[in-house]
């Protein structure tokens, strides 16, 4: 079966090129691993005006040819193998505007591949901010390629720049030019040999082979061999070419943009970014903006999610009561209302509040925010053995921890990139965020503090916070113990301020609930079925032996028989297979406070931290046979101790807090951290020192407490 025809979008970091993925292929992509390594390749389809379907290939973000972390090295190997299954017959660069010199490099190097480039301009509205003006057609005359201004967050030049593909393609726009510089002239005639001995098509490919030999993965052993050798006899002298190249390529670069691009003054036009950069990086005023946002945010997920979470807890409760009036008692009712309902309701209550973090996280992002707080956090990574690049993972980690952890491919330094990903798991993900809400709600009083500040946002915010402080800890002692000496340097572009993108504020908040629902509600409800059963069953002669004796009591005492069912139906519990795993692990974990209903939360959240309340609404409506209808918070606020006090104490619900702010309850984040380790020794250590943290900080909350 014939390949179909692939086009490949490269640009720099926060050039669009993710936009004008997104705009491109709509709804058509998916998203995989390319070829031997962790990295996520989207792979996407679009029309050409022809009607003929083109596969469309977003590659990671890169200034240059000259890879320095896993994702630019994956672009080049992308670029440079011919043989490499993803290699694009055609290359899409898109360039900023307002940057149009640098991002320029990148263009003419793939230009010199030989591969064939469409150059896509984006953010012409903000270079004309700038003061700068391009003369698009006299640029495309002087590169020799087409160029097609964009705006993809409007859809604007989307039709041109599908044309452009088309008449590439089908051979309408010839290259009007050969090597953008002159490779044989900048290495020597024996590069030509080069070329031959790696398979190249271009001089220049055989130079960036040359100057990448080491990390080279597709020649064979002959071939590197023989370029060792033949570099060798040449006095091959890899930091003299690559900078004697960038310079040749700036100075024609330069003579291009003389003809095609006019730039007033800096003083005639003030960006507006700029202005805005002076509050928010300022060392000083620039951190209390942080900590208000933040602030502003954790009170905003409490007050914004009220209500709704409200209605879907009463919603719920109703359909319980309604379901346990019409429905017949026996096992099939009370597995569908207390098995599969409440399994759900577990899930659905914490829609709105997932809906808001990640609606809020957005905006953020979006606005161009986000990359300021990794701005300013780089001096206080530092401290600690990192630099401001573990940010952006660490961030992402309020979302999950499996993709922020994925996210530390791009730290260049092996020694800060394991250290990341280390201490990641420590950020209070969108997981824990269901356990923090119900057992906030359940011990912390819903009360203003000065009038205005919501105690219980205070409260989330510290847990998050918390989680961040003991991460900035283990980074430092982990920098004492993993011993490298390469030093980097943290440097990023800011992107300009934008008005968030209303519409996809909306989309990513329906994304992520529907991701929620579908990912975390289906282990939820897997394991809220599983729990009914193991909660509704026992050893038999047991189960037989509490059936007679209360049938017996209630002979000897009528009057009392509602009581005796619901103590009935606790003994029953309490002697389940579920109720017997509880009390076998509860030694461990009376010290912090739990009891045997908790310690089966504790094991079934392993899978994943928000089963926690999914294994608690199953474990309360198992056997409830008095308030059927009530709510989670409800039948936990009404539990009880052996002794008749309450379950549920400041010191219990500040343990079970803490207990989750640092326990590492996600079997998914011990897979991914084995998979960018290469090693089980990294989950292991991360394991056991989050676990230890764990029981150690509730442990000594309970004592202080209770």
């Amino acid at each position: 079966m014939r390949r179909s025809y692939s086009i490949a979008l490269v640009g720099n970091p926060n050039c669009g090129k993710t936009s004008l993925f997104n705009a491109l292929t709509g709804l058509n992509q998916r998203v995989g691993n390319f070829a031997g390594v962790t990295v996520d390749k989207k792979t996407g389809r679009t029309q050409l005006p022809s009607g003929e379907e083109v596969q469309i290939i977003d590659l990671p973000g890169t200034y240059s040819l000259y890879p320095k972390s896993n994702d630019e090295q994956v672009v080049f190997d992308v670029l440079l193998d011919c043989a490499n299954p993803d290699r694009p017959d055609m290359a899409v660069v898109i360039a900023d505007a307002a940057a149009l010199k640098r991002n320029l490099l990148l263009c003419t190097q793939i230009m010199d591949l030989g591969i064939p480039v469409v150059l896509g301009l984006t953010m012409i509205d903000i270079a004309a901010n700038k003061g700068i003006t391009i003369d698009v057609p006299e640029l495309q005359r002087q590169l020799g390629i087409p160029v097609i201004a964009l705006n993809p967050r409007k859809n604007k030049g989307i039709g041109q720049l599908k044309k452009a593909l088309e008449d590439v393609h089908s051979g309408k726009y010839p290259s009007l030019r050969k090597d953008f510089i002159d490779i044989e002239q900048l290495c020597g005639s024996w590069i030509i040999t080069a070329s031959e001995i790696a398979g190249c098509a271009t001089l220049y490919g055989a130079m960036q082979i040359c100057c990448q030999l080491p990390e080279v993965s597709f020649l064979n052993a002959a071939q590197r061999i023989q370029l060792a050798a033949l570099m060798g006899e040449s006095k091959f002298h890899k930091s003299r070419i690559q900078a004697e190249e960038v310079l040749l390529r700036y100075r024609n670069i330069s003579e291009i943009l003389k003809k095609s691009l006019h730039e007033d003054t800096p003083r005639q036009k003030s960006l507006r970014s700029e202005r805005i950069d002076r509050i928010l990086l300022h060392p000083l005023w620039g951190n209390l903006v942080l900590l208000t946002v933040l602030f502003l945010l954790f009170q905003s997920i409490f007050s914004l999610s009220a209500y709704p979470m409200d209605w879907v807890e009463g919603a719920f409760g109703h359909l319980g009561g309604w379901l346990s009036d019409i429905l017949p008692q026996g096992l099939l009712s009370d597995l569908l209302i207390n098995g599969v309902l409440a399994g759900i309701s577990g899930v659905a209550v914490f829609i709105p509040q997932i809906m808001i973090l990640f609606g809020l996280i957005t905006i953020l992002e979006d606005s161009g925010y986000m990359a300021r707080i990794s701005f300013l956090s780089d001096r206080l990574m530092r401290s600690v053995g990192l630099n401001g690049r573990s940010v952006m993972p660490l961030i992402s980690g309020m979302a999950c921890a499996v993709p922020a952890i994925m996210a530390a491919r791009t730290i260049q330094n092996k020694k800060e990139r394991l250290i990341t990903i280390l201490i990641t798991p420590l950020m209070s993900c969108s997981a824990r965020l269901p356990v923090y809400t119900i057992l906030i709600g359940l011990v912390i009083p819903e009360q203003k503090i000065l009038g205005i500040f919501n105690l219980q946002g205070l409260v989330l915010m510290g847990l998050y916070m918390l989680g961040f402080v003991v991460a900035l800890i283990v980074a430092k002692i982990s920098n004492l113990f993993i011993r490298v000496k390469e030093k980097t340097f943290f440097l990023m572009e800011l992107p300009v301020y934008r008005a968030p993108r209303w519409k996809n504020v909306g989309v990513t908040m329906l994304e992520k609930a529907q991701i929620f629902v579908r990912d975390a509600g289906k282990v939820i409800l897997i394991i809220s079925i599983i729990l009914w059963g193991l909660s509704t069953f026992g050893p038999s002669e047991q189960m037989k032996a509490i059936d007679q004796k209360y049938e017996t009591l209630k002979r000897l005492r009528p009057t009392e028989v509602a009581r005796l069912n619901a103590d009935m139906a606790t003994e029953k519990l309490a002697n389940s297979y579920a109720g017997k795993l509880g009390h076998s692990i509860e030694p461990v974990i009376r010290p912090l406070g739990y009891d045997w209903r908790i310690g089966i939360a504790l094991i079934t959240s392993f899978a994943a931290r928000e089963v926690f309340v999914g294994t608690m609404a199953t474990l309360y409506s198992v056997g409830d046979t008095d308030n059927p209808d009530a709510s989670l918070r409800d039948k936990m606020r009404a539990a009880k101790k052996a002794d008749g006090s309450p379950m549920y104490t400041l010191g219990t619900g500040v343990s079970l807090l803490l207990f989750y702010v640092f326990a590492l309850q996600c079997m998914s984040t011990l897979a991914i951290t084995k998979r960018e380790t290469g090693s089980w020794k990294y989950p292991v250590i991360q394991f056991l020192y989050m676990g230890v943290l764990a029981y150690l900080f509730a442990f000594g909350a309970y004592a202080l407490l209770s």
